[in-house]
Formats: structure tokens, C-alpha cells, sequence
């Protein structure tokens, strides 16, 4: 079966280029959306990640375009080129138009910034990205303090689901793959989204997530990072569950199931706790299958 990370990075979490290839093989994945990182100095906490990793890139970016790059020149085969340029730049539109006709870039990702996904600017590039066929993947945090007050006393990024969700009937012809804590705490009812990184305890009925992805057929997400394996190993028992589910208790096959049209597998790490995840889990070899690659590979047919 063909595996497919839609989401990760270059010179990641200690992985250069060699180590990468390498983890890749040993977890059996066949091809890696990389992404990129492109914000202000001041819009990252650099206790967690230092851009001082790309050495020789000239650049202050946390994950810059010249390493995505690099990666895809020495492994053609193996990455899909990604590229997100701050939209709130007035040449964004321009360098992602230019690394689309140059590059052959077919991701717009990762938009990772502290502002409000449904500005004026950032719907202007999404609706390029419509426009050009390329899937967009966000991350979306709340302003959770950290506790200190330097250099920030929080890390929010998009605002909240709700400027996402006036992104998405904005851009209807875009397609916006969803990402993150703040994105994927929605998956309860709980009030929980706003006070705590990963929520955890029982799926509350009413959760966000639900009713955007069956109202908004562009709506896709990401199964990457601890926040969705968080969010899927969650109990949900106390969901109704689907007529044409044949499960019981606490059980995410009937998420799955429903949505599995829109569900990319992605890792933002190098480890194989999703994959276990999936392969343990109930489902149908081809929705296994959609997850793991297909539904990847439709977004950039």
C-alpha cells in the first residue's frame, strides 16, 4: 500500500536530508508533502525551534523555501514541494505564482502566523491558490499563556475556528486542510479549546469539526502531530453513533468513516504512532487506503 506523509519538514526535529530519506524507508512512506514555515522572527518561539538549523540558507525563516527546495532537488522522486509565503507580504502572491511556474510547487503550506485567516490579503492568496489547484494546510492555535512574558505570552496562530470557517465560505473554490491544536480540539463539544494545548477526556457531542466538515465540501485535514493523535484517541463513546456504523463504544472509526474522503495521513514528526493508529483500527482497506495516499494524491491530480 502506497503511504503518503502530507505533512512534514525539512531539517525537522534533528532530521537532515540523509536521516529523513531514511525514516521515510523504515517507515515504509513512499512520498512527503514538505512544507514550509515562512513568519517574522517575532512570530515563533525560539526556545522550541532555531533557524539557526539551516546553516548556509541566509535566511531568519523557521522553515524557508531553500530547504524544501534542496530536498526535492537531490530526491525528485520522493517529496511533493510545498511553499507558503506570509500573505500579509505585498509580493506573496507573486513569489508563490513564480515557485508554482519555476518550482513546480503544488502545496501552498504550511500557513503558520499570528494573524487572522480571513484578512483581506490572506483570502487574496487563498483564492489564488483555488485558482491554481493548490491545497492550502493551516495551523490553528489559541492564545494559551505560557506563562512567561517574554517574547510572548502566547503562541496563537489564525485566530480561532471561527476566522477559519469565514475563510472557508470565502474561499469555496480553495481547498483548506485543517491542522494543529486549535484545530483539531474542535473534534469535542467541550469548552476545553481555549484553555488547555490538547485536550483530552471524552468527545462531547457538538464538536466543531463535525459540523464543518458537512457543511463545507472544501474542508479537508491532516492526521499529523500530536494534536490529532490526540484528538482520535480521545473516548468517544458517548457519541450517537451513525446508522452505518457497525461499531460500538468508545470508537473513531465512525469519524473516519464518515469523513474519509478528507482525511490525509501526515506525520509533522518522524515517528509511526499514526500509522499503528489507522492499521489497529476497523476500517475497510480501502478507506485505509484514501487516508494513507489516495485522497493526497486526488488534491494534486
Amino acid at each position: 500500500m502506497t503511504i503518503i506523509d502530507a505533512h512534514n519538514h525539512p531539517d525537522w526535529l534533528g532530521h537532515d536530508l540523509p536521516k529523513f530519506l531514511a525514516n521515510m524507508d523504515r517507515r515504509g512512506i513512499d512520498k512527503t508533502w514538505l512544507l514550509t514555515w515562512e513568519c517574522p522572527p517575532d512570530e515563533y518561539n525560539p526556545a522550541s525551534y532555531y533557524p539557526a538549523m539551516h546553516f548556509g540558507s541566509g535566511s531568519a525563516y523557521p522553515v524557508p523555501f531553500e530547504s524544501c527546495l534542496r530536498y526535492k532537488q537531490a530526491a525528485p522522486d520522493r517529496f511533493i514541494l510545498g511553499y507558503a509565503p506570509d500573505p500579509r507580504r505585498p509580493e506573496a502572491i507573486d513569489q508563490l505564482h513564480a515557485a508554482i511556474e519555476i518550482h513546480g510547487v503544488q502545496v501552498c503550506g504550511e500557513i503558520k502566523l499570528r494573524m487572522l485567516y480571513d484578512n483581506p490579503d490572506a483570502l487574496r492568496l487563498f483564492r489564488f491558490c483555488g485558482e491554481k489547484g493548490l491545497p492550502i494546510t493551516f495551523h490553528i492555535d489559541y492564545p494559551i499563556p505560557t506563562g512567561h512574558r517574554y517574547p510572548r505570552t502566547d503562541w496563537w496562530y489564525g485566530g480561532s475556528i471561527d476566522a477559519f470557517e469565514r475563510a472557508l465560505q470565502a474561499c469555496p473554490d480553495s481547498v483548506f486542510i485543517g491542522h494543529a491544536p486549535g484545530f483539531w480540539a474542535h473534534i469535542s463539544g467541550d469548552d476545553q479549546f481555549d484553555k488547555v494545548g490538547y485536550p483530552k477526556g471524552p468527545v462531547l457531542p457538538g464538536g466543531k469539526l463535525f459540523d464543518l466538515f458537512r457543511t463545507y465540501p472544501n474542508l479537508y485535514a491532516d492526521l499529523s502531530a500530536g494534536s490529532a493523535y490526540t484528538a482520535l484517541t480521545r473516548d468517544f463513546s458517548q457519541l450517537e453513533q451513525p446508522p452505518f456504523s457497525p461499531h460500538t463504544g468508545p470508537s473513531v472509526e465512525p469519524f473516519l468513516l464518515e469523513f474519509q474522503d478528507r482525511l490525509l495521513f501526515g506525520r509533522d514528526h518522524f515517528d509511526d504512532r499514526m500509522q499503528t493508529l489507522l492499521n489497529n483500527l476497523q476500517l475497510p482497506p480501502q478507506v485505509r487506503q484514501k487516508i494513507f495516499s489516495a485522497n493526497a494524491e486526488a488534491l494534486l491530480s
